[in-house]
This record gives C-alpha cells, sequence and structure tokens, in this order.
C-alpha cells in the first residue's frame, strides 16, 4: 500500500515539473525573437507618375472621375519615404523559420487597377483574387520560378485561388484586357516587411543571428545590408534609393 502511495506521488511530481517546464519553454520561446525596423528613402526627384487613359473601359473611367488613376511604380510620401519596397532575409536563415500564414492574402481588381500594387506573401499561402469590377478580366501572372497560369474572371465571378510554392520576387502580374493594369507578388520564405507611404517597414519574429537583408523595388532594383538580430531587441537599418 505505501509502495502504491510513493508511486502516485512520484507520478504527480512528475507532472507537476513536466507542466512548469513546459510554460518556462513556451516563455522563453516567446521572448527569444527579435525584430528589424527601418525606413526606404529615395534620394532625389520623384518620377512624374503618367495618368491612366481608362477611355475604353467607361465603368472603371467612372470610378476615377474625382481623381484620375496614375501608375504606381514609385510611389513617394511627402517626406521622401518610398512605398512599396519589399523587405526580406536572402541570407542567414536556418530554414526552420519559413512559417506559412494560414489566412489567405486577397488581390482586388477594382477600377481596373490592382490592389494591392505590391502583394507580399509566404510560400504556399493561398491568395484570393476578386473582381470587383463590372468588366471581365485577365489574371496573367508571369513567374520565373513557379508555375505559369493564365485565367479569365467575368465579373460576379468567385474570387480565384492560387498558391506559389517557391520564393521569387516578384512576379510581375498584367491583364491582357486592360494593359495599364500591373501588379507584383513577391514569394517569400521567412520574415518579410514592405514599406508604406512613409517609407517605414517592420519584420516580426526574426530569430537571433546575422542575416542579409535585402530591399527590393519594380525600379530601381535590389539594395542589401547586413544585420544583427538580438533576442527581444529591435534591429535598425535604413536603406535609400538613388532617383534616375
Amino acid at each position: 500500500m505505501k509502495a502504491g502511495f510513493k508511486v502516485i506521488a512520484l507520478a504527480s511530481v512528475l507532472l507537476v515539473f513536466a507542466f512548469a517546464l513546459l510554460h518556462s519553454g513556451s516563455s522563453v520561446s516567446a521572448a527569444s525573437t527579435g525584430q528589424i525596423t527601418g525606413t526606404v528613402k529615395l534620394d532625389g526627384t520623384a518620377p512624374h507618375q503618367k495618368t491612366i487613359d481608362m477611355a475604353k473601359e467607361p465603368s472603371c473611367a467612372a470610378l476615377h472621375k474625382d481623381k484620375p488613376a496614375t501608375t504606381e511604380n514609385v510611389v513617394v510620401g511627402p517626406n521622401g519615404g518610398l512605398a512599396n519596397v519589399v523587405v526580406y532575409i536572402s541570407q542567414g536563415l536556418t530554414g526552420n523559420e519559413a512559417a506559412v500564414s494560414s489566412q489567405p492574402a486577397q488581390l482586388e481588381q477594382k477600377g481596373c487597377q490592382y490592389f494591392p500594387h505590391v502583394l507580399v506573401v509566404d510560400a504556399g499561402q493561398h491568395v484570393k483574387i476578386v473582381n470587383a469590377d463590372q468588366t471581365s478580366h485577365n489574371i496573367y501572372p508571369q513567374p520565373t520560378k513557379n508555375a505559369a497560369w493564365n485565367k479569365s474572371q467575368p465579373p460576379g465571378a468567385q474570387p480565384l485561388d492560387a498558391t506559389w510554392n517557391n520564393e521569387e520576387i516578384a512576379i510581375p502580374v498584367k491583364c491582357n484586357v486592360h494593359p495599364w493594369m500591373h501588379a507584383y507578388i513577391a514569394v517569400v520564405k521567412g520574415p518579410y516587411g514592405e514599406s508604406d507611404d512613409s517609407g517605414a517597414f517592420k519584420l516580426d519574429n526574426v530569430p537571433p543571428g546575422t542575416y542579409t537583408l535585402t530591399a527590393w523595388q519594380e525600379t530601381y532594383g535590389t539594395q542589401t545590408q547586413n544585420v544583427t538580430v538580438a533576442a527581444g531587441k529591435p534591429a535598425t537599418v535604413s536603406f535609400t534609393f538613388k532617383a534616375k
């Protein structure tokens, strides 16, 4: 009988110890990653963005009557911040950081434009492609490292579901029906960020280590910098592209 009590007591102690160890491990894990923050600027005068003539598609032209649509290959904020720049880790990852978001990303066709102009997704993440217009579109991604396809989407159709499994930065997307429609899909593996109108970007959940950080912009190409990330501490990086 006493032996039975000893076994039960020992099992209880081991259970409590295991629970404490598990709780401690999850706390350490949550605090073991770092963050990379920074800005992307344009040095010089931003190029003039051309107005898009949508007269051949009246339903879309009507949506832009108060503010004509323009090209978006270089979008600069009032303080010189460069938007739509994809910032990702190009070297230094071990391969265990490539968690795929369970939430689908969305690429919307509205007013005969793609929103967002640059979409960043995880490799293998589902992308929902929506036609919000009253006209048909033709979605034509042109990858070099992923399978190519070309699909039509009439107004009112169900969203298309697409995935790209190989890292590729970035895949140009066009519409054969409306030649002015252009977008890019950047497929990454690992933490990434994308600059906003102020040029700011952020990469979360970066394991401690030294990495090569790459910034990609559709007109100006790429720049790289080395950065060291410590656990629980943000690292700061800035990129500056020279205007052409």
